[in-house]
């Protein structure tokens, strides 16, 4: 690169899950120029994951010729409670991990700005900006998976509490009483709706002799009983399970229709893996739920849409956020 080449301006955006990491190198478009994707391996202590982590992004860089000079900032989509001042996840169960300077580790180590958003408000951010909420006022993302998560996008920012993240969507409170399967108290939307809640229903169907293809495929096993398998046992003819399935996607969508009497949002997109297995039917049962409790003036303001970027929300939410942010300190100090 000679002194009059402009330099480019290269964005990562980082997705953290409990069992896999992504690291994705976009340039100033969000366009992909490379991506790595890794075990996250927290169980081997903060420390590790940590190095671990900044490995996955150099591999990223490498495999997109791009010299960590070029990078204009760093973006983390993570679990966990954060305090979103000081850039610390406050603690990440499924990691093992308690107040974790990730922010700044990111930034010391790359030498450039670095932000950190919650996970799933990243994943809501991605949509809003370059996927199936793209030139909407008000984006309202629900992602039903081993939990249920929330986020919201308002006119270009996203929706935030005080200090931390908020719109905790899976702790709704739906019922007095429900199996809690393990996640959330007794009556939460993940609660009853969780990909847990209906893997734990679903094998007390086959306990019943009522899921006889889910049996061969899974048997009781909870930890097998995951999506694909909800979705290839349903296909093959388990009444049982499309029903338990059909009544989870209704309870999501009585939790989805209280939210838009409050935030009355543009559109309302769903993402996670019990979505992407069963599209169709899982929107049959949302659209119902909806149409229980949302407010008859109010019933048409917001499209339902299936996330448009599936996995790679998270970091393209995840780039442009610390893009917005860069650039809204730029223009502070100007």
């Amino acid at each position: 690169m000679t002194d009059e080449t402009p330099k480019r301006r290269i964005w990562i955006g980082f997705d953290l899950g409990g069992t896999k990491m992504m690291a994705v190198v976009f340039d100033d478009k969000l366009k992909v120029l490379a991506k790595k994707r890794r075990k996250t391996r927290g169980n081997e202590g903060e420390q590790l994951a940590l190095e671990r982590l900044a490995e996955t992004i150099t591999m990223a860089l490498e495999a997109a010729e791009v010299h960590p000079d070029e990078v204009a900032g760093i973006g983390a989509g993570v679990p966990g409670p954060l305090d979103l001042q000081r850039g610390v996840i406050l603690e990440a169960p499924n990691l093992g991990w308690k107040n974790v300077a990730l922010q700044e580790f990111l930034s010391k180590r790359f030498k450039c700005p670095a932000a950190i958003c919650n996970d799933v408000d990243a994943g809501v951010f991605g949509e809003y900006v370059a996927g199936a909420g793209q030139g909407q006022r008000c984006v309202l993302g629900v992602f039903p998976g081993t939990g249920i998560g929330g986020g919201c996008v308002y006119e270009g920012k996203i929706f935030r509490g005080s200090r931390s993240s908020c719109m905790e969507v899976g702790y709704l409170q739906m019922a007095t009483e429900g199996a809690a399967a393990g996640v959330g108290p007794v009556g939460t939307l993940e609660g009853l709706a969780s990909r847990l809640a209906i893997s734990a229903e679903a094998a007390k169907a086959v306990f019943r002799g009522q899921a006889p293809h889910l049996k061969e495929f899974a048997g009781t096993d909870i930890g097998k009983i995951r999506s694909s398998i909800l979705a290839k046992s349903i296909d093959m003819g388990d009444k049982a399970i499309e029903m338990i399935v059909r009544r989870a996607a209704e309870q999501v969508g009585r939790g989805i229709g209280s939210l838009i009497n409050i935030l009355a949002p543009d559109v309302v997109i769903l993402g996670g893996g019990l979505v992407e297995a069963m599209p169709k039917l899982y929107l049959e049962g949302v659209r119902e739920g909806i149409k229980r409790n949302v407010l008859p003036s109010l019933a048409d303001c917001a499209k339902l849409k299936v996330s448009e970027l599936g996995d790679l929300a998270g970091a393209v939410g995840a780039a442009a956020w610390v893009r917005q942010e860069s650039a809204v300190k730029s223009e502070k100090k100007t």
